[in-house]
């Protein structure tokens, strides 16, 4: 794939297959070869956290929205596949900040409702799709919904209601899925995609989630792992550093990157 068409195709294609999509997110250009290079990498994903954090900021768009986007754009550079960018909450202008990632090469983006009143997160997806559209690219948007991360309802009830609600206005203002992050447990995920639609729920694994293939036959469309895969590096580097400094050697097996 050259165009970028055709990898805002394929991106929008993988998301509606019924094999669930694994994204390894990345953070910069020599992670995303390593992943790209793996016979199973299909599309790449950035973490907004792990490429913050790189450059010496804490999440939350207080990393500069150039710099962001400088790091996205060496991570399209580094491989042939789909790139979907974490854009956090869309940098005060979701359809501008849509725009920009698509100069840069994206076809696919996280957009986070933050909670905002209803009627403004329906408005902010509804800007990134028309900026989509616009630049006419096939694009695949993850529009997620913060019910769970921030606690917004007492109950679990009410949070599963809340999310397909603000979902299915995402989904209809031309979303691709629907991303609710969270620790989600069988019967929340199977609550979720019964009120969203089969193919149409994403959601990120940690340390204790469903299984890739249980997330399939529940009928996920994505699976990611946000900042994670940057902590499992850096675990491995820590723990590396001190075998070294304890008098051990590098392991065995490390891979040389070309």
């Amino acid at each position: 794939m050259t165009s970028i068409q055709a990898r805002g195709a394929e991106l929008r294609r993988l998301h509606e297959a019924p094999e669930l999509l694994q994204v390894v997110n990345v953070w910069d250009a020599i992670s995303a070869r390593v992943i790209a290079d793996l016979p199973d990498t299909r599309a790449l994903a950035t973490a907004s956290h792990s490429i913050a954090a790189t450059l010496g900021y804490e999440d939350g768009e207080n990393i500069p929205l150039d710099l962001m986007l400088d790091m996205v754009g060496r991570i399209v550079q580094a491989t042939d596949l789909p790139v979907s960018a974490d854009l956090e909450g869309g940098y005060g202008d979701a359809g501008e900040t849509i725009r920009r990632a698509i100069g840069v090469g994206v076809v696919g983006a996280n957009l986070e409702d933050r909670m905002r009143p209803f009627d403004d997160a329906v408005a902010e997806v509804r800007a990134a799709i028309r900026a989509a559209e616009a630049e006419g690219v096939p694009f695949a948007l993850n529009a997620r919904t913060d019910v769970f991360v921030r606690n917004a309802f007492p109950t679990d009830d009410e949070k599963i209601e809340e999310a397909v609600r603000r979902g299915r206005a995402f989904l209809d203002e031309g979303a691709t899925c629907v991303f609710v992050p969270g620790k989600l447990d069988e019967r929340t995920v199977e609550r979720l995609v019964g009120g969203l639609g089969a193919q149409t729920l994403s959601v990120i694994a940690v340390p204790g989630s469903l299984a890739p293939a249980r997330l399939q036959e529940l009928g996920v469309a994505r699976v990611s792992y946000g900042p994670w895969t940057q902590r499992v590096a850096l675990t491995a580097l820590r723990n590396s550093a001190l075998e070294l400094y304890a008098g051990g050697e590098l392991p065995l097996g490390t891979q040389p990157l070309n």
